[in-house]
């Protein structure tokens, strides 16, 4: 299925215990890269969250932002980080033993280290403030994501007409080159011949030999095998773009074995019009190298 990676989604929930706010921003990016701003009340949720955003999502660069408003009052838990603590109590006898500082560890030197405490927030009936929010978090962000995959969506559909449609455009071009590139290979023979006719009248040879050699020259123009891989790369874009799987990075690789293809046609290919057709063909595949960079 062909998905944008861009998209928004922005909602909120309300409660007798408060409001939560929640925005999601998506833009493209070639692999998952997830950027999250929690307030340090809903700190511990982060786990969680990041959990629900990496199982529903597959590419892209996604900013996820929530808010909370309290209307109920809040006590605080605070808690001593004892090892931390310890850590340092030892360090200040070992400097004191060398001479270095002198007097105790105070409680005051503690509170100026932050990594000393953890404060969080404890709802009044002594939960949590942030399993308080649990679930309303983790429904929040479920029904974000499932308003940013409908934008998705809806511009993936765009996405797909476009690439349909230049599809096409590359189905006519490749029918358009096979035909002229026979042709020229038709007016190959045709001139080496003459020319060979030509040299007859000079120059006795074996006839036989010169057909064979005007053969294999003709053949080194033959470009059946690289048409038939090209319309084989078309047909496998119709399977990717109609799976359900996210099939980006597919696309992107199938369009680079197309330009390969036709590389190749445009280094043998001899005939009228080929060398027009080869440029608008890598024109089309560059346009929709574009366009599939934004496709999940």
């Amino acid at each position: 299925m062909i998905k944008s990676m861009t998209g928004f989604a922005s909602l909120t929930r309300e409660d007798e215990r408060g409001s939560l706010g929640l925005t999601i921003r998506a833009v493209n990016h070639r692999f998952l890269d997830l950027q999250l701003r929690l307030p340090s009340t809903l700190a511990d949720l982060e786990p969680r969250v990041r959990a629900i955003v990496q199982k529903r999502l597959a590419r892209g660069r996604i900013e996820l932002s929530a808010s909370l408003q309290l209307r109920q009052t809040t006590s605080a838990q605070i808690e001593l980080q004892e090892d931390f603590a310890r850590s340092i109590a030892a360090a200040i006898d070992v400097a004191r033993e060398r001479g270095l500082v002198k007097g105790e560890l105070r409680p005051g030197d503690l509170l100026r280290m932050p990594q000393a405490f953890v404060i969080r927030d404890r709802a009044v009936e002594g939960e949590l403030l942030g399993e308080a929010f649990a679930a309303t978090v983790e429904s929040a962000v479920n029904e974000g994501i499932d308003q940013l995959e409908a934008m998705r969506m809806r511009e993936g559909e765009h996405l797909a007409a476009d690439l349909d449609a230049r599809k096409c455009t590359l189905a006519t071009l490749i029918e358009q080159l096979a035909a002229a590139a026979e042709s020229g290979r038709r007016d190959l023979e045709a001139r080496l011949s003459e020319r060979v006719r030509e040299l007859l009248t000079i120059v006795p040879v074996d006839q036989v030999a010169v057909a064979q050699e005007i053969v294999r020259v003709a053949q080194r123009s033959d470009i059946s095998e690289e048409v038939t891989r090209f319309r084989g790369h078309l047909s496998h874009w119709a399977v990717l773009a109609s799976a359900a799987e996210p099939c980006g990075r597919k696309l992107d690789f199938l369009l680079q074995e197309m330009n390969r293809e036709i590389n190749t046609i445009g280094s043998k290919a001899d005939g009228l019009h080929v060398s027009e057709a080869i440029i608008e063909a890598k024109a089309e595949l560059e346009r929709m190298r574009e366009q599939v960079q934004n496709v999940e």
